[in-house]
């Protein structure tokens, strides 16, 4: 048997197929980086972004027939570890060449420091001719984007003067290849694919990945099949990010981070549990799942949404006072939390606040203060109301109770951060007067 290979050799390829069939057969796989036709053989050669996305491909087809158009195709590993050539007439002459020229960049940023966006990338590459479609897309080897030029002309004058330079001053490194593909295929216009030929598309379907054939950028994807898992987006929410940290990630933010799973240590397993848990951590991102280890009841394992929002976490949380103990937060060996009876789902939970107003969730992100803002508070509250609801949980030293928008809201200066972040894990999405109330910190020193 030939030995593993980015590259899968498909055979069987009749003219009616189509270079997009071939790349919707593996899209739940991974990236697709190359694709020759080799119409007069009727075979095909694709180069999947790495090894374990061309491996889980023929583990899967291992056990299921794959067919395209009614048509049985057979898929092994290419006895070539790369696509060297771009030029599909060749009929499979393994002669290396550089690629040619394409229409199409593959676009790699390396030492991402800032969220780069479909509008960032757009205006980075448009000075070199019309941009038609921009697909953008996060795996393990990075973020990267795919850039479709009116003209292949366009497409090399790009790279040749954009290969190698950084989008902002000492980082955001653009790398540059021709893609082998001949056409993109845009399927909603948002922060992560654009098709600039056809405003008209829509944004998204909800909970749905925008863009399988390109990447597993989107809210959340699965597969069912051997060898793969759950993927979690990295950047689903770029637009978001970039909005809310325009100034600059904070320091040791990479942005770049793919393990979404943390484990909290050092926990008060007296008075922790799973809903006081995510109360506290759904500050910085949504919660997907969270685990109290039975063997280690000081021990947790925490969820997020994506690798960003974890990393936001650790940040803002590492060392935080809870329930008399500091707070220890790592990153976890295990890239997921598995579901299990003992094990907590918040994936569809209402009260994720990164669903929607991301900007602005994002924007109050901060380490545990002393002061508490609530909102979704009932109309008719009082300052004594909000006291007696919270005054168990420390030394209450200030109230403010205002409203925006016709919405009452408050404001709660506790003795001290721990107090503060004990009110909040511990009240947060309970009730007053039948009214949820929502629980964050705040950044305000005073009232």
């Amino acid at each position: 048997m030939t030995e593993p290979s980015k590259v899968i050799h498909i055979r069987n390829v009749g003219h009616e197929i189509s270079e997009n069939d071939l790349l919707q057969l593996v899209q739940p796989f991974g990236v697709v980086t190359k694709l020759v036709m080799l119409r007069a053989k009727n075979q095909a050669l694709l180069q999947m972004h790495d090894l374990t996305s061309a491996v889980n491909v023929l583990q899967y087809y291992t056990s299921v027939q794959p067919s395209v158009r009614g048509r049985n195709v057979y898929i092994q590993f290419s006895s070539h570890q790369e696509l060297t050539t771009a030029d599909q007439n060749s009929q499979g002459r393994k002669g290396d060449q550089d690629s040619q020229p394409n229409r199409i960049l593959l676009v790699t940023i390396h030492h991402m420091l800032y969220p780069i966006t479909v509008e960032v990338l757009h205006q980075v590459f448009s000075p070199y001719g019309f941009v038609e479609k921009i697909v953008t897309f996060q795996k393990s080897a990075g973020f990267q984007a795919l850039i479709q030029y009116q003209s292949h002309q366009s497409a090399l004058q790009a790279r040749s003067s954009l290969q190698g330079r950084n989008i902002y001053d000492g980082c955001c490194q653009l790398d540059i290849q021709f893609s082998n593909l001949s056409e993109l295929q845009v399927n909603y216009n948002n922060d992560r694919s654009r098709d600039f030929t056809d405003p008209s598309l829509p944004t998204e379907q909800r909970g749905k990945s925008s863009q399988h054939s390109y990447g597993d950028a989107g809210s959340l994807y699965a597969l069912q099949a051997s060898g793969a898992r759950v993927a979690f987006a990295q950047m689903g929410n770029a637009a978001a990010i970039a909005a809310a940290f325009s100034g600059g990630l904070p320091p040791g933010v990479t942005g770049t981070n793919d393990r979404c799973t943390l484990l909290a240590t050092n926990l008060n397993p007296d008075k922790i549990d799973e809903d006081k848990l995510f109360n506290l951590f759904s500050i910085y991102g949504n919660v997907v799942r969270i685990k109290l280890l039975r063997n280690k009841p000081d021990h947790a394992l925490v969820q997020m949404g994506d690798g960003f929002q974890a990393e936001l976490a650790v940040h803002f949380l590492k060392g935080a006072l809870l329930f008399g103990k500091r707070l220890e937060l790592n990153f976890s060996k295990y890239p997921n939390v598995t579901p299990a009876a003992d094990t907590h789902e918040y994936a569809g939970s209402g009260l994720n606040r990164f669903s929607n107003n991301a900007v602005k969730n994002y924007k109050y992100c901060c380490s545990p203060t002393k002061m508490i803002h609530l909102s979704s508070l009932p109309q008719d509250v009082t300052e004594e109301d909000i006291v007696t609801h919270l005054e168990e949980h420390g030394t209450i030293l200030n109230v403010k109770l205002f409203e925006v928008n016709g919405k009452k809201q408050a404001l709660v200066l506790f003795e001290d951060e721990e107090q503060a972040t004990e009110a909040l894990v511990c009240k947060h999405a309970n009730a007053i007067d039948r009214s949820v109330i929502r629980i964050s910190f705040s950044q305000l020193q005073s009232i």
